[in-house]
């Protein structure tokens, strides 16, 4: 789908390279371009979580890339970068706000060596002091935004959601904006920026629950795993100590369920005839429901519950929602060889189905493609991109000393 297009990655560590991912997964060329020292994601693991060398951390989110290490801190890098981006569509970065200007990489930098390019930049809060310097990590994003203050049990303290939907939601929409962007330059011929802050995103994400209190006035509380406004809507445990989370919302569920529960009295019961009186009653209801799925195993519901067309399903935790059935059948498990030993690693698939999609390869080495690139894009001869590796400009695959720092992040 995004075929033609070639997107230069300058993002590190999570949303940006998510971001970054994401395009490789609609088809299109991901070059990412890393400092000398990479991307340091490549060395942030947990609890020793590598493969073949590579952090967990780093390959989740770089397959269907082509790495090049440049140091765009020095002139002569920051005219291999030109040179890349004459032959490109996009740049994407995450760079705090002052960074792209000291770089070269700015807006009018960028578009004065390409005016038809596509530019999406993440930042963390906002573009102008004094909020342009302050790290912006997924923890304190989340708090900002009001989004731990709705997750969680009532009456309990605000807890984070369990994965960084801060970072990971700033690389969906940063995905967005580089498509909406490059869409732009083909139909009017002229480049342009657009930008993406984190706490924006999360901000956006509270859709209705913002709007509910622009309406109402009330805020919105944490409230377990219940509904708030639908009942029955909520996790239930099982005879063998598991959850089955359902939600049967609408008069004709509503029904199912409680046929499919063998309560089927509940439907005339007067605490739950409507919608609002089921609402009104949750506390009862949930007692009697609780009651109810105790007495079997969640394998158990949630296949009586499937059957009769309920809406429910078990609450899996990550090993199990990732070898359940339906993973496999929609191709979100994927067997990938690593490219030198051939050792086959389990890696999520894309979530994009389309014509023509292939699996992405593995996530590069750090500067595995420089050559390449720099032949195929730029046109650059062996001899130019030697004396270039000797100079420290880029790093072509070989082991190098560590040079200075990148910029820092805006996202952990």
């Amino acid at each position: 789908m995004l075929s033609s297009f070639r997107v230069l990655d300058l993002t590190w560590v999570l949303g940006g390279p998510f971001a970054g991912q994401l395009l490789a997964q609609l088809g299109a060329e991901v070059i990412k371009v890393e400092p000398l020292e990479g991307d340091m994601a490549r060395q942030l693991s947990r609890r020793g979580a590598e493969f073949q060398g590579d952090s967990a951390f780093f390959l989740s989110v770089n397959r269907g890339k082509e790495s090049l290490a440049l140091d765009l801190k020095s002139p002569a890098g920051r005219e291999v970068f030109y040179d890349l981006v004459r032959q490109s569509d996009a740049v994407i970065y995450g760079f705090a706000p002052s960074v792209p200007e000291r770089l070269g990489l700015d807006r009018d930098a960028l578009l004065a060596v390409h005016p038809r390019l596509a530019i999406a930049q993440l930042i963390g809060l906002h573009d102008r002091p004094p909020y342009s310097e302050a790290p912006a990590f997924d923890l304190v994003v989340q708090a900002m935004a009001g989004i731990m203050s709705i997750t969680g049990e009532r009456e309990g303290a605000p807890v984070r959601v369990g994965y960084q939907i801060a970072d990971l939601a700033g690389g969906l929409y940063l995905s967005l904006a580089c498509v909406a962007a490059m869409l732009r330059a083909l139909k009017t011929g002229t480049g342009e920026l657009v930008q993406v802050s984190l706490l924006d995103c999360q901000l956006a994400l509270l859709t209705w629950q913002a709007q509910d209190y622009f309406v109402s006035g009330q805020v919105p509380r944490a409230n377990g795993a219940r509904h708030p406004t639908i009942a029955p809507s909520d996790i239930y445990r099982c005879l063998d100590d598991r959850f089955v989370a359902i939600s049967p919302t609408g008069q004709q569920f509503w029904q199912g369920f409680c046929k499919a529960m063998g309560r089927a009295e509940l439907v005339d019961d007067p605490r739950f005839q409507t919608p609002k009186l089921r609402v009104d009653n949750a506390d009862a209801l949930t007692h009697i429901l609780q009651q109810e799925f105790g007495k079997r195993t969640s394998t158990e519901w949630s296949k009586d519950l499937f059957e009769a067309r309920v809406p429910a399903g078990p609450v899996n935790d990550v090993a199990q929602a990732v070898s359940q059935p339906l993973a496999g059948l929609r191709g979100m498990v994927e067997d990938v060889p690593h490219p030198a030993t051939g050792a086959t690693l389990k890696f999520l698939g894309s979530p994009f189905k389309f014509a023509g999609g292939a699996s992405l390869a593995y996530p590069p080495r750090l500067g595995q493609h420089t050559r390449d690139v720099l032949t195929r894009v730029c046109g650059y001869d062996d001899t130019t991109i030697d004396a270039l590796v000797r100079d420290r400009v880029v790093r072509d695959g070989r082991p190098m000393p560590g040079s200075s720092p990148d910029p820092s992040p805006t996202t952990d």
